[in-house]
């Protein structure tokens, strides 16, 4: 039923609302983007720390991992592993940081090799201090601005991700609301009953609009702050 004559956003198909089905899909979809960012930040971090600031054999493998998950689009990975696991909500967020935690150790790592080498670093380490020390006090706190950028701009890449996987069906369990599954099961209508489609559209678009501006004024901050 179209919103006019149903009130708010309409009904679906199975006369379901769809403002309500897409409160639930937000649910679904932010928790695949905290998700998703969440262990990339993790695995991006821990890696990327170790990298940048022992360097040697460690170094050079994270790199030429990294630049073979580079040579491939993450998107068409993650299309990959859906692909050949079930639809569940874990499958996804496991296909999205296959590569999710790839930007996250590059970023740390090139942070860390400027940091490293800052005066404030070198008299803690001439003064005894150990890496773990160095690695708590100085290099975390001081490479953390740029990190929380990068994680406004994740969200929104993890989102836009689901919403793709689900919409080419590969996404979440059938029956399970997210926005990218409601745009799939709208698209199927659009003549009919655009709404079904235009309404999770304009949600994805939002969602990701609202981060990367997160992330700009993040960015814009932290320059002003160096500045």
């Amino acid at each position: 039923m179209s919103p006019e004559m149903a009130g708010g956003l309409g009904t679906g198909v199975n006369g379901i609302d769809v403002f309500s089905w897409l409160l639930h899909g937000a649910r679904v979809s932010l928790l695949v983007g905290f998700s998703v960012v969440g262990i990339g930040l993790t695995v991006g971090l821990g890696v990327g720390l170790i990298a940048g600031y022992f360097g040697g054999w460690f170094d050079t493998v994270l790199m030429r991992i990294i630049d073979v998950l580079l040579a491939f689009p993450g998107i068409l990975l993650a299309i990959y592993i859906a692909a050949i696991l079930p639809p569940s909500l874990g499958n996804v967020i496991l296909a999205l940081s296959v590569t999710g935690w790839v930007g996250y150790a590059r970023l740390v790592r090139g942070q860390v090799l400027t940091v490293r080498e800052r005066e404030y670093v070198q008299a803690s380490r001439a003064l005894g201090a150990g890496p773990l020390w160095i690695i708590r006090k100085h290099l975390v706190p001081n490479i953390l601005g740029p990190v929380l950028v990068h994680v406004s701009f994740g969200l929104g890449g993890a989102i836009l991700g689901e919403a793709a996987l689900s919409f080419l069906g590969l996404g979440v369990a059938p029956g399970t609301p997210s926005w990218g599954a409601l745009l799939d099961e709208g698209a199927q209508y659009l003549l009919v009953a655009p709404h079904l489609a235009i309404a999770p559209g304009v949600a994805i678009a939002v969602a990701v609009l609202s981060f990367n501006c997160l992330g700009d004024g993040l960015r814009d901050y932290l320059d002003s702050r160096r500045t």
